[in-house]
């Protein structure tokens, strides 16, 4: 009998001028981008944390601090790549991911395809079993303001 387990991630970056803004591993063209350690992908920092925690192996900090110089600016595909290996090491496989991001603007809709593709490819599964969904928040809140981006993410795995 196979063994099922969900994962839950959520992440959230600030937004500031002039930087350049990744989702999914896809560079999006806008006028501001997320403050972080690594290029503040957001939306694979939440399914890193999805995966990791789908297995009880901790969550992204643990595994790759943001005080850890080796990790300044880094590309998240390689943070997503180490974290497929962590649940196949525990014998568990990547069954689907259904993925959320929170974002007044810019409309996302003409990428989701892109980041479903390039996710699918780094966890090594085919793309129609990964889902990325994109909301605004009708202007409340900080995703609404446009003074941040939130993401969060869903994972069965199994083995």
């Amino acid at each position: 009998m196979k063994e099922f387990r969900i994962g839950h991630g959520y992440d959230v970056h600030a937004l500031g001028d002039g930087l350049r803004l990744k989702l999914g591993g896809v560079e999006i063209p806008h006028s501001k981008g997320c403050i972080a350690h690594s290029d503040g992908d957001v939306l694979i920092h939440a399914l890193c944390d999805a995966l990791l925690g789908s297995v009880a192996a901790g969550d992204i900090g643990l595994h790759f601090p943001d005080n850890d110089e080796r990790y300044r600016g880094i590309d998240s595909t390689l943070l997503l790549a180490r974290v497929c290996e962590i649940v196949r090491n525990k014998g568990y496989e990547i069954g689907n991911a259904d993925c959320t991001i929170a974002m007044q603007r810019p409309k996302l809709r003409p990428y989701i395809d892109a980041m479903r593709h390039r996710m699918a490819e780094v966890m090594g599964i085919d793309a129609e079993r990964v889902s990325v969904k994109a909301t605004t928040t009708e202007r409340l809140g900080f995703e609404g303001e446009e003074r941040g981006v939130s993401a969060t993410a869903v994972v069965l795995v199994f083995k």
